[in-house]
C-alpha cells in the first residue's frame, strides 16, 4: 500500500567524508490533487495535518499545511518541485467555489468532475506560487495514462508499471496556467516534459511564449521522458527543440530517481546528443568546429543545469581530448 505522504521524510546521505555527492530532495505533492476518492484523500490530508502540525479545517488551512511542508523541504536543500499529471488543470474558479468543494470533500462526499477540476486548478496554482516565492524550479510531467489494468491495480496497487502513453489535450490548459502566473509576474522557472511524442513541437513552441528576458532559458522543454527515453525519442526531442527553440540553453537530462541504475541515462543522453551534433556537423548544418560544438555539449550536459537550478557546484572547465586524427582539441 502506498504510504500517505511519500515525500514527507528526508533520509540524509551517509556521513562519508570521501563522498562529495549531493543528494537533494524533490517536492512531489501529487496527492494534494488526488481528489477523486474522498476516503483516500482524507486519510492523506489527516497525515499532512499531523506532519505540518496544522489543524486543516478549510482550504486556507490546507494550503497553510502544504506551505509548512514546502518550508521544511526548502530548509533541507530542495529547490525543485515535480508534478505528474495527465494534463495541466487551469479551469476558472472562485474562492467560494473552491472552499465549498474542499469542505464537501472533507465531509466524505464525492465531487462532480467540474468541482474536481476547479479544486485541482486552485491547488496547482497555489503550489506554483510557493515555488516562485522561494525561487524554485517547477517541473510538469504530462501525458501518462496510468493503471490501465484494473486486475493488476487491485493486486499490486497504483503506479506499478501498467501505464501507457495518453492522448490528453495539452496546449490550451497549459497556456492558460502559465499565462495566469505570468500576468502577475509569479511564474517560476519551469521545465515541461511530454509523454506523447505527438506533443514534441507543442511543448517546444510553448516554452517560447513565456521567456522573460531576465533568466536565460527560464521555461524549458525537458528531455525525452519515460517511453521516449530511447534513441529515437531523444533525437526527436533534441531536433524539435533545435528547430523552434534554442538548444544552447537546454538544461539536458534531469533525473530525480531513487534508482542508481537510472543514472546511466545521463551517459546515454550524452552519447545521443553528441551523435546528433556530429550528424549535423557532417551534414554542414553546424560548423566543423570541435571546440565550439564541444562547448555546447559541455553546457547542455552540465553548466546550463548548474546555473539554471542554482546548485552549489563548480563550472565545468574545458578539457583537451584527442580526435580520430590524433589531434587534441579543447572541449
Amino acid at each position: 500500500m502506498t504510504p500517505p505522504i511519500r515525500w514527507s521524510t528526508i533520509r540524509p546521505w551517509p556521513a562519508d567524508p570521501s563522498c562529495n555527492i549531493q543528494m537533494l530532495p524533490t517536492w512531489r505533492p501529487d496527492q494534494a490533487l488526488a481528489v477523486e476518492n474522498p476516503s483516500s484523500f482524507n486519510v492523506w490530508v489527516d497525515a499532512l495535518s499531523a506532519a505540518a502540525d496544522v489543524e486543516i479545517r478549510d482550504f486556507k488551512t490546507f494550503m497553510e499545511a502544504l506551505a509548512k511542508r514546502h518550508d521544511y523541504f526548502h530548509a533541507h536543500g530542495c529547490r525543485l518541485s515535480d508534478h505528474g499529471l495527465e494534463s495541466i488543470y487551469a479551469d476558472d474558479y472562485t474562492p467560494s467555489e473552491v472552499e465549498a468543494a474542499f469542505c464537501e470533500l472533507r465531509a466524505g462526499r464525492q465531487l462532480g468532475v467540474p468541482q474536481q477540476r476547479q479544486l485541482k486548478a486552485a491547488v496547482l496554482y497555489e503550489l506554483a506560487l510557493l515555488d516562485h516565492a522561494k525561487g524554485w524550479t517547477q517541473q510538469f510531467h504530462l501525458g501518462a495514462l496510468r493503471d490501465c489494468n484494473t486486475r493488476m491495480l487491485h493486486t499490486l496497487g497504483p503506479d506499478m508499471g501498467f501505464d501507457s502513453i495518453g492522448d490528453f489535450a495539452q496546449a490550451r490548459p497549459l497556456a492558460r496556467f502559465l499565462d495566469r502566473l505570468d500576468q502577475t509576474d509569479r511564474l517560476a522557472r519551469t521545465v515541461l516534459y511530454n509523454l506523447n511524442p505527438r506533443d514534441n513541437a507543442l511543448l517546444a513552441t510553448m516554452v517560447g511564449n513565456f521567456q522573460d528576458g531576465r533568466i536565460p532559458g527560464k521555461i524549458q522543454y525537458g528531455s525525452a521522458w519515460w517511453f521516449n527515453d530511447h534513441l529515437d525519442g531523444i533525437i526527436q526531442q533534441i531536433d524539435a527543440l533545435s528547430n523552434v527553440g534554442l538548444l544552447s540553453r537546454f538544461v539536458g537530462m534531469v533525473t530525480d530517481s531513487r534508482s542508481f541504475l537510472s543514472y546511466t541515462r545521463h551517459e546515454y543522453f550524452r552519447r545521443v546528443l553528441c551523435r546528433v551534433l556530429g550528424r549535423d556537423m557532417a551534414g554542414g548544418l553546424l560548423p566543423a568546429d570541435f571546440e565550439l560544438v564541444g562547448g555546447l555539449v559541455r553546457d547542455i550536459c552540465y553548466n546550463n543545469a548548474v546555473a539554471y537550478f542554482g546548485f552549489d557546484l563548480p563550472k565545468r572547465a574545458p578539457t583537451a581530448v584527442p580526435t580520430a586524427s590524433g589531434k587534441a582539441v579543447t572541449v
